[in-house]
């Protein structure tokens, strides 16, 4: 796949950024945090028990904004693949003008309600950003298909971290925040669709590639794995989520395993990711399994 792809997609683009835009609703970040409740941390030292997160919702609203907080990294990466003109350069624009609001509203609302140690937060902040994304040799297609499963990954775990939490301020920004990465992915999943008419063969490939091989751009998070098993555990993002709300909505929203006429590489791509989607239910099944006899124990 080369740059040919994106040419041809150029009118797809333009078509759905402007549906974009007319769907995408102004919102202020500014009035989605409770600034009454903001104090001095100079004067009052941050302490845990300010928190009115739990040690749990604490872990996967940190982790979700630590995510969100890769923009410069995320930015040069759609950039140089899609460029800066025309219609992918202004949805480029476009799409970082809507992410930088996420972390911008989700730290104020940390700092202003002492949800988090912010000392912490900002060392974190900072190795994260030092260290950067870098998404390696993706083909266009490959961009495509890895964002569409990103984006719907992220609205996920940003609306259950926000019910989680069981505080109506934070599930409310949370569920905004979620509204705009439903959006972009809608934006992606589409154009994964028209690549399927130009380029049927490397678009499934890329496909089963990105689903079979799939990591949220915060991985190099500090202590990422334990948190990752607390917030599968609390239920805000498993195997089981990402298996039945992430994966099968969009490979079924594709079409995946109706297109005809594949080559025997994309033939064989697909056998593949059938297999490992297979496997990927039975491991869920089996945590299911394990955590309700778990359970039942405990009572």
């Amino acid at each position: 796949m080369n740059s040919d792809l994106l040419v041809e997609l150029e009118p797809v683009v333009a078509a759905n950024l402007e549906r974009h835009l007319d769907a995408a609703k102004e919102w202020m970040p500014h009035e989605y945090v409770p600034w009454g409740e903001g104090r001095d941390f100079v004067d009052e030292p941050w302490e845990p028990d300010q928190s009115q997160l739990s040690p749990v919702a604490q872990t996967a609203f940190e982790v979700n904004l630590l995510t969100e907080d890769n923009l410069p990294s995320y930015h040069f990466e759609i950039a140089s693949r899609f460029g800066r003109d025309g219609a992918w350069g202004t949805w480029v624009h476009q799409w970082t003008a809507e992410e930088g609001r996420h972390a911008m509203c989700m730290r104020d609302y940390l700092h202003v309600t002492r949800g988090v140690d912010p000392a912490q937060l900002e060392r974190d902040r900072m190795a994260q950003m030092r260290t950067g994304y870098n998404a390696g040799a993706k083909t266009p297609a490959e961009v495509l298909a890895y964002v569409s499963f990103q984006e719907l990954a992220t609205r996920i775990a940003h609306r259950n971290t926000g019910r989680y939490t069981e505080e109506p301020t934070a599930e409310r920004l949370l569920a905004r925040v979620a509204a705009d990465e439903n959006l972009h992915m809608i934006f992606y999943r589409d154009l994964v669709r028209a690549a399927l008419q130009i380029s049927p063969d490397e678009t499934v490939q890329a496909i089963a590639k990105e689903a079979m091989g799939f990591e949220m751009p915060g991985t190099g998070i500090r202590d990422f794995n334990r948190r990752a098993v607390q917030i599968a555990k609390a239920g805000i993002y498993d195997l089981r989520i990402h298996h039945d709300e992430v994966l099968h909505p969009l490979l079924r929203s594709w079409k995946l395993f109706e297109i005809d006429g594949l080559s025997a590489a994309a033939e064989q791509a697909r056998e593949s990711l059938t297999d490992f989607l297979t496997d990927l239910d039975a491991m869920a099944s089996a945590i299911e399994e394990k955590q309700g006899l778990a359970l039942a124990a405990s009572r």
